[in-house]
């Protein structure tokens, strides 16, 4: 999956990284904890969150997460669109919430990014 086809599954709006959407995502994940994405991302994922602030944009970038959707039509703040510039990085807004937007990519086969045993 493409982040262009995620952009289209979830009915989003592209805030950033346009030259981004041919780029290939393998799985995702969807938490407001960034410590969770911290200890279960893998590389090439997506990430969906409903924070908007800078330091979700520090630990995609930590984790090669490579598209970051904002849920609920939220919009991250100033100084986050800002730390995220001029890196390989998609930035989406949708309108559906945490839930559904994560069914949405599951039902068209993106995968988890983590497995807890």
């Amino acid at each position: 999956m493409t982040v262009r086809d995620i952009l289209e599954l979830l009915d989003g709006e592209i805030l950033l990284g346009e030259e981004n959407l041919d780029t290939e995502v393998h799985t995702a994940c969807g938490s407001d904890m960034m410590s969770d994405v911290l200890a279960f991302v893998k590389d090439q994922s997506v990430l969906l969150t409903g924070l908007c602030n800078p330091q979700v944009i520090r630990t995609a970038e930590m984790m090669d997460i490579v598209c970051i959707v904002f849920v609920r039509g939220k919009k991250p703040e100033a100084g986050a669109i800002s730390l995220a510039e001029g890196r390989d990085l998609a930035i989406l807004t949708t309108n559906y919430s945490l839930f559904e937007a994560c069914g949405r990519l599951y039902e068209k086969g993106l995968t988890g990014g983590a497995k807890i045993e």
